[in-house]
């Protein structure tokens, strides 16, 4: 039997701790597991930047996201995380209330939904 690729976690940066604590346990419904400190020597060493920085960490069984709470800035590209949730209309509706705004993608006879959260970090959103 072959090894099964899995998802341990998926780590992004967040500008704000608060923000990131609303977008991570108000609006995706995630616990915050633990937190912990990168010295500014292993910041540099694994990462190129020379900071602490606090690590919050989030999730469930199902999925974990590694947040790095920082002020740098963050280079875009095709980065984003794919997540699946149980209701579309429940999920829009909570983003809304925290002032994320929902971005609808039109593909062929499809409509994707997308959302970033405070900091820019882009997710997109699949109803199971």
């Amino acid at each position: 039997m072959k090894d099964k690729t899995k998802t341990l976690h998926t780590a992004l940066q967040n500008s704000d701790k608060k923000q990131a604590e609303i977008f991570f346990t108000k609006i995706l419904d995630l616990q915050l597991i633990k937190t912990f400190n990168i010295s500014k020597d292993l910041s540099n060493e694994v990462f190129g930047i020379d900071q602490d920085v606090i690590v919050n960490v989030y999730g469930n069984q199902e999925a974990c996201f590694e947040v790095f709470i920082s002020k740098k800035q963050i280079e875009k590209g095709y980065e984003h995380t794919c997540i699946e949730i149980n209701d579309k209309k429940d999920f829009i509706k909570k983003c809304k209330k925290y002032g994320i705004e929902p971005i609808f993608v039109k593909k062929g006879t499809k409509t994707l939904l997308f959302i970033k959260d405070f900091s820019g970090n882009l997710f997109e959103i699949k109803e199971k």
